[in-house]
C-alpha cells in the first residue's frame, strides 16, 4: 500500500512540475473570424483566399493565444446594418462590413499600445477578396513570406505570429494587474505544493519504517 502511495504523491508532483510549463505556449496574432448569425466563427482560410458576400460581416482580433481552440473572439455585438448603415449598395459592388479588435494591453508587444476597437464598412467589386476589403478600410497592412498577416492599420508595428513565454487569458486580460511587489521573497504556488508532496513521501517512509520495526520486535 505504501509504495503505492509514494508513487501516486511523486506522480502527483511531477504533474506540478510540468502544470506551468503546458500552459506556457503562446503566439501573438491576428486571428480572422466570420459572423454566423450572432456567433463568431474561428476562419478554416485565410482572409486572401475568402470572397465573402455582400452583407458579411467579417472579424480580426489581435492577441496571445495556443490555438484556434482558445483564440479570443472580437469583441462587440455590432451587426451588418449597423456597421454598413451609412454606405448604400451600390450596382456592380458589394459591401462588407469589418469588425477590427486591436486587444488588450497585456497582448500588445512591448512598448506598444493597440489602438482602440472599431468597425468599417468595405465597398469593393463582387469578386474581392476579405483581405481586398480590410486593404480597403484598414491599411496599411504587412504580411510575412509566406502571407501570414502580420499588422492590420500599422498595428503591431513590429513581429508576426512569433512565440510569447506566458499565455495570459483574455477573459482575465481586463482584471487589474498582480502586484509582483507582495509576491517578493515569498514561495510560489509549486514550490509549496512539492514542499508539500516531499512531506508527504517523508511521512510515509517513516511510517513504513516504523511498521517494520515493530514487526521484528
Amino acid at each position: 500500500m505504501t509504495r503505492r502511495v509514494v508513487l501516486f504523491l511523486l506522480a502527483a508532483f511531477l504533474l506540478i512540475g510540468t502544470a506551468g510549463q503546458a500552459r506556457a505556449a503562446g503566439y501573438r496574432y491576428w486571428s480572422y473570424w466570420d459572423r454566423d448569425g450572432g456567433a463568431w466563427v474561428y476562419a478554416t482560410q485565410g482572409p486572401s483566399l475568402v470572397r465573402p458576400s455582400d452583407g458579411d460581416v467579417q472579424g480580426f482580433r489581435f492577441a496571445v493565444s495556443e490555438d484556434s481552440g482558445d483564440a479570443a473572439r472580437p469583441r462587440g455585438t455590432a451587426d451588418f446594418a449597423s456597421i454598413c448603415a451609412k454606405t448604400p449598395a451600390e450596382d456592380g459592388s458589394k459591401r462588407v462590413a469589418l469588425v477590427l479588435d486591436f486587444g488588450t494591453a497585456s497582448d500588445a508587444p512591448s512598448g506598444e499600445t493597440p489602438p482602440a476597437p472599431r468597425t468599417a464598412c468595405a465597398q469593393v467589386s463582387p469578386d474581392a477578396t476579405t483581405a481586398d476589403a480590410l486593404a480597403a478600410v484598414a491599411g496599411p497592412l504587412r504580411y510575412d513570406t509566406n502571407a501570414l498577416l502580420c499588422a492590420i492599420a500599422g498595428y503591431p508595428k513590429s513581429g508576426c505570429g512569433e512565440q510569447v513565454s506566458q499565455k495570459q487569458d483574455p477573459r482575465t486580460a481586463a482584471a487589474p494587474e498582480k502586484d509582483e511587489s507582495a509576491d517578493e521573497g515569498g514561495p510560489s504556488v509549486g514550490l509549496v505544493a512539492g514542499i508539500a508532496v516531499i512531506a508527504a513521501l517523508a511521512a510515509a517512509g517513516a511510517w513504513q519504517a516504523g511498521r517494520r520495526r515493530n514487526a521484528t520486535r
